[in-house]
C-alpha cells in the first residue's frame, strides 16, 4: 500500500528531462520516490524507426497512452498497431518492446506499477550512460532484463 500523502505535480516550466536507452529524450512526471513506490510517470518522445530493444520487467506493470505517432508493440508472441488514443497495458514477466512506425516524431505517456523503472531514465542521464554495458548495469539493478543484461551475466534467473 501506497504511503504517499502530498500532491506530485510535474510544472512544464520545470521539466525533469532525461534519455530512454535508446538515445530519445524523455519527461520524468512523478517517481517512485515521489509515491512512496506505489507508480512511476513519464512523457516519451520517439524519433520514427526508434524504440527500445525487446526487454522484461520483473517487477512492474507498464501502462502507455499514445499521444502522437503510430506505435507497433510486440508482447510475447503477439504484434499489434496502437495510433493514436491507444492504451496498451504490458505484464510484468513477459517480453515485450515498442516502435513508432511513424514517419511523425511520436509520443506517449507511460506509467508503470509499482514504480520504479522510471529511475532508469534519471539514472542515464545522471551518470551519462552512454554504452549499452553502462545502460545493462543500471537496468539489471532495476529487475529489468535483455540481451545485454543476460550477455554480461547482471540478470538473475528468469521466470518461465
Amino acid at each position: 500500500m501506497s504511503t504517499f500523502k502530498n500532491a506530485v505535480v510535474s510544472l512544464s516550466s520545470r521539466e525533469r528531462v532525461a534519455k530512454t536507452p535508446f538515445g530519445a529524450r524523455i519527461v520524468i512526471h512523478a517517481t517512485a520516490a515521489e509515491t512512496g513506490g506505489a507508480f512511476g510517470m513519464w512523457e516519451t518522445f520517439t524519433p520514427p524507426g526508434h524504440g527500445p530493444a525487446p526487454h522484461t520487467h520483473t517487477r512492474e506493470t507498464e501502462v502507455f497512452r499514445v499521444i502522437r505517432g503510430l506505435y507497433r508493440f510486440r508482447c510475447g508472441d503477439e504484434a499489434f498497431d496502437a495510433p493514436v488514443g491507444s492504451v496498451v497495458v504490458l505484464p510484468p514477466n513477459v517480453c515485450h518492446s515498442w516502435r513508432n512506425i511513424s514517419k511523425e516524431p511520436g509520443q506517449m505517456f507511460g506509467t508503470v506499477t509499482p514504480g520504479g523503472c522510471e529511475q532508469l531514465f534519471i539514472d542515464i542521464e545522471a551518470t551519462g550512460a552512454d554504452t549499452p554495458e553502462k545502460i545493462a548495469v543500471i537496468e539489471a539493478r532495476l529487475g529489468i532484463v535483455n540481451e545485454m543484461t543476460l550477455a554480461l551475466g547482471l540478470a538473475g534467473p528468469q521466470p518461465h
